[in-house]
């Protein structure tokens, strides 16, 4: 080691120049990278500049007053990808002012004046569970202690543990799909709270019984069964479901109820509210609320 160091000194002192020179090329060469750094930045950010300007897409105005108007729960209910879409929709004339289902009575009309568009008022909605089937009045095939997820219970044969493979499986696909805790399992059936609802239809999308439908929220008197079976079949699943006698459709003075596949469809625009048909009903598959 010491006559390493020795001979690194006499180096030195023999060929001071030489090591000057290497010094000295060695800043130079650190400058130019410097300078060529400097220059392939200083070029992008003009080429970046430039295409910026290039490939600039003008936005609507419009639009972006319309977007802070919107709720921003993309719950999809209004029909369109969510409040980006639905606001492109409304700053082009594809969709009306009050399109969004969420959207505070406000917020429609500040969009309305915006879009220079009179509000038209429509009938509020709320989603219904058509099932009456709890605890005490479904019969049960079986005990089920697995995955709490409708959806994928439904690839299993029998449709889940009660009888009724039309019914309400209980299982809460709904209930995880709802932003607004609109909707909750009692007694092993949905039911939707219709002053939280909102009617943006997620619920109805992903239920695989397809018993959940958007209903007037004034009607009075709703069909709280979906199986399409007849009488006895009907009757040895739950207590509650529709038998399809069709004495509910004699009784209805208004017109309002016709029988289809077993099962009794209420015109909400003829009903009356007058509730005969859920008082005489034998099954009490008819509900008021």
């Amino acid at each position: 080691m010491t006559g390493l160091i020795l001979h690194q000194l006499i180096a030195a002192e023999l060929f001071p120049l030489h090591n000057v020179t290497a010094a000295a090329i060695n800043y130079k060469a650190i400058g130019i990278a410097a300078a060529v750094v400097g220059i392939v930045g200083l070029l992008i950010g003009i080429l970046l500049g430039a295409a910026g300007k290039l490939l600039f897409v003008p936005v609507d105005e419009r639009e972006i007053a319309v977007r802070e108007l919107l709720p921003g729960n993309n719950c999809g209910g209004c029909g369109f990808p969510g409040c980006d879409g639905l606001a492109k929709a409304i700053a082009n004339g594809e969709a009306p002012a009050g399109q969004c289902p969420v959207a505070p009575a406000e917020a429609k009309a500040q969009i309305a004046e915006l879009m220079g568009q009179s509000l038209e008022e429509g009938v509020r909605q709320t989603a219904f569970v058509k099932c009456s089937g709890t605890c005490d009045k479904a019969e049960y095939k079986y005990n089920y202690y697995g995955l709490q997820d409708c959806r994928k219970l439904a690839l299993i044969p029998g449709h889940g543990q009660k009888q009724c493979e039309s019914g309400c499986m209980g299982y809460g696909s709904c209930v995880k799909e709802c932003q607004f805790d609109a909707i909750h399992i009692v007694n092993g059936v949905a039911v939707v709270d219709k002053e939280r609802c909102v009617a943006c239809g997620k619920c109805v999308s992903v239920c695989p019984n397809h018993l959940i439908e958007l209903v007037p929220y004034d009607a009075k008197c709703l069909v709280g069964c979906s199986s399409q079976e007849k009488g006895k079949a009907v009757k040895d699943a739950c207590a509650a479901g529709c038998l399809g006698c069709g004495l509910c459709a004699k009784l209805c003075e208004s017109g309002a109820i016709t029988m289809e596949n077993n099962l009794p469809r209420i015109d909400f625009e003829k009903c009356t509210g007058c509730g005969l048909c859920a008082e005489k009903c034998v099954q009490k598959s008819i509900v008021r609320r």
